[in-house]
């Protein structure tokens, strides 16, 4: 389909699932804005193409999108044209009924070839058919397609797809395949561009980050990598997510700590302190690996904040397992935790094994494992009253910034942080310096005048973005809808942003 022929024709995509999902979007809002869509404003009553960017990890996944898909019918009756596509995780998986389950739907793709997005699209117009093309290994490395993003001053950058791992909880590999790395020539020249375009924090992303390497045999190619990024000049933070115990090599210990513009800053899930758990996850350290890392980290970096991912009531967890969990979580005392109660995840192994959990037992747990960790978040972030950190001013960041005359941004360590709004006007993408003087378990509060303000690059590209409706794009565009890495979530959050997806 042509730019002329697409011409007004309104885009929405609804994104569930991990980062790497939200890069995904990122790629087709770029790919229909190439050929010719426009997005439909935020809060509009339908568009003339709606992309479900899906996610297959959660117990249910399918139901709640046959649910929303439902919801789309007479929305479709009433428009005529309209088109529904389906892509993503759970795409790749239920390839052969979503379309018996959904006749309404037009297209379907899988994680492989989200760049055949518009064409799929002119097909099933043409043909008045859904089109369904699932492919089994990746066509297009996704960081070479067109890109829409929504931030002018922080981006992800993918350096890898794929996983190489067999956890038994997870069914990402199956449906990602094997990792593929880029190669890191192609790295860098997308963090420059970034550069150039005003970005200052960069998130390096993969399904398994610190892996990345495994496809050239060089064990310390994540390490070099995080080096040769910091260089960058202009690149003032570097952050990444989510590594895998097994790869936390002491190499990349060293580049965090001496490179001065890698964050402090940690997210290694965990999920669970038990050796007995953790080989029945097939998860291939233990305890003492997982501590060891930890102690490795804070003797290089002691203000370094560490955040992970626990899964609570895993087949034939134990009262003792779950005591090695509690265990681990006082002698590491995260910054934060994405916790999740075990539920099946179809087409997993562990979905079979015996010794499921009642639901009560794993319930119980779960609120003694949120209490310990609440108490510990506020305890570290106590730690942080009287510090003068620099922030990275955010957009959307603070829910209640607009009552409370506040704004909010990241902290170098990726704790949230609300302070007093300056005298002088302050955009995001610009740093702010401010005292802490309150701490409570999920934020800090920074309640006295800002100390300095320091505009950027960053802040001048915000400001040119939105000063006027974004042209359409002819190529690749800068920026990610979020600030640095996906923020902690609260303990109490089950079902945590990264939802298991790239878990590490």
């Amino acid at each position: 389909m042509t730019a002329q022929d697409t011409l007004h024709r309104s885009y929405e995509i609804r994104t569930y699932g991990c980062q790497m999902n939200v890069h995904d979007s990122e790629r087709l809002s770029g790919l229909l804005e190439q050929a010719g869509y426009v997005r439909a404003p935020e809060g509009a009553d339908g568009a003339d193409v709606v992309v479900f960017n899906t996610c297959a990890v959660r117990e249910n996944a399918d139901n709640r999108l046959y649910g929303n898909l439902g919801q789309l019918v007479p929305k479709k009756a009433a428009r005529p044209g309209m088109q529904i596509a389906v892509g993503g995780c759970l795409a790749q998986k239920d390839r052969d009924t979503i379309v018996k389950r959904a006749p309404w739907v037009d297209v379907v793709f899988g994680t492989h070839n989200i760049g055949q997005l518009p064409v799929l699209l002119e097909r099933a117009r043409i043909a008045d058919e859904a089109q369904v093309e699932i492919v089994e290994s990746l066509e297009t490395f996704p960081s070479t397609l067109p890109s829409r993003r929504e931030s002018a001053y922080a981006a992800w950058v993918a350096i890898s797809v794929g996983c190489n791992n067999t956890c038994t909880f997870c069914i990402v590999p199956a449906l990602r395949g094997k990792e593929k790395d880029r190669r890191p020539g192609d790295v860098l020249a997308e963090v420059e561009a970034l550069v150039a375009e005003g970005v200052i924090e960069v998130t390096l992303l993969g399904q398994n980050v610190n892996a990345y390497g495994s496809d050239i045999g060089d064990r310390e190619a994540f390490g070099k990598l995080l080096r040769a990024t910091g260089g960058i000049e202009g690149l003032e933070r570097v952050r990444f997510t989510s590594p895998h115990p097994r790869d936390f090599t002491d190499d990349v210990i060293a580049a965090m700590a001496d490179t001065p513009n890698v964050m402090h800053q940690l997210h290694m899930p965990l999920q669970s302190g038990s050796d007995q758990v953790l080989k029945a996850m097939r998860r291939s350290y233990r305890q003492d690996r997982y501590l060891g890392i930890i102690e490795k980290v804070r003797a290089a970096m002691p203000d370094a904040a560490i955040t992970t991912d626990i899964i609570v009531g895993f087949p034939g967890e134990t009262e003792a397992d779950f005591e090695a969990t509690l265990h681990v979580v006082r002698e590491a005392r995260f910054a934060q935790a994405f916790t999740f109660q075990y539920s099946k995840r179809p087409g997993t192994p562990a979905a079979e094994m015996d010794g499921q959990i009642p639901k009560a037992v794993v319930q119980e747990r779960y609120e003694r494992l949120v209490a310990l960790q609440e108490e510990i978040s506020w305890a570290e972030n106590k730690k942080q009253v009287g510090r003068t950190l620099e922030v990275l001013v955010a957009e959307g960041e603070g829910r209640k910034d607009d009552a409370t005359r506040r704004l909010s941004g990241r902290a170098p360590d990726n704790r949230l942080v609300h302070f007093e709004r300056p005298a002088e006007t302050v955009r995001p993408g610009d740093l702010v310096t401010v005292e802490v003087t309150y701490a409570a378990p999920h934020h800090l509060l920074a309640q006295r005048t800002p100390l300095a303000v320091r505009r950027t690059r960053a802040g001048d590209a915000w400001e040119r973005r939105t000063a006027a409706p974004a042209p359409q794009p002819a190529g690749v565009m800068l920026g990610i809808p979020t600030i640095g890495a996906p923020a902690a979530a609260p303990a109490m959050a089950s079902n945590a942003a990264a939802d298991g997806c790239a878990c590490g």
